[in-house]
């Protein structure tokens, strides 16, 4: 199975035996979507919330303009935007700064845009303050964590339809999700 890695403002897909991988998340976002007919995944490993200033280089970076490549990807892939789901991972205060704000300025930004899209959110594990890398396995659509040290973890097993909705790291609850 070929490895294909998400660095940090980067979106990156597939529609093969492949599996999309972002590593050492700390506040940033990744969104790992996924289109069950096409068989087709997408991670954008999202920096920061909102969208690009005009002439920033690196628009990806921003939640807005990330979702907007990511769902390029899927319609090249023929995707209907009623069928893509996202697990979401990350957001996590790595630096423990008590005046922290970008976490969950970045939730709120994701959240939003996905939500205003119509774009179903399966399974998040967000906040806290240990790094995340996350996992996709396609063709499966099948979604993996880890967090710190820890070993992989099931966040969203596609086949199965189960929801893993991990929240208990937030200090508030998620009321946009």
């Amino acid at each position: 199975m070929q490895a294909i890695d998400v660095n940090t403002g980067e979106v990156r897909s597939s529609n093969e035996n492949s599996q999309l991988r972002s590593i050492a998340i700390g506040s940033c976002i990744a969104i790992a979507g996924f289109d069950p007919v096409r068989k087709a995944g997408v991670i954008a490993h999202i920096m920061l919330p909102g969208k690009a200033p005009e002439k920033a280089r690196a628009k990806t970076k921003y939640a807005q303009d990330a979702v907007e490549e990511m769902m390029r990807f899927f319609l090249e892939y023929g995707s209907n935007e009623k069928d893509i789901y996202v697990c979401l991972v990350g957001a996590g205060n790595v630096l423990k700064k008590e005046d922290d704000t970008v976490c969950q300025k970045n939730i709120d930004s994701v959240t939003s845009i996905l939500n205003d899209r119509g774009i179903e959110i399966k399974a998040v594990v967000l906040g806290g303050t240990e790094r995340r890398s996350v996992f996709m396995e396609l063709p499966s659509g099948t979604v993996k964590y880890t967090q710190g040290n820890s070993e992989k973890m099931l966040l969203w097993d596609s086949k199965k339809q189960s929801k893993f909705k991990t929240t208990n790291e937030i200090d508030e609850p998620l009321s946009s999700i």
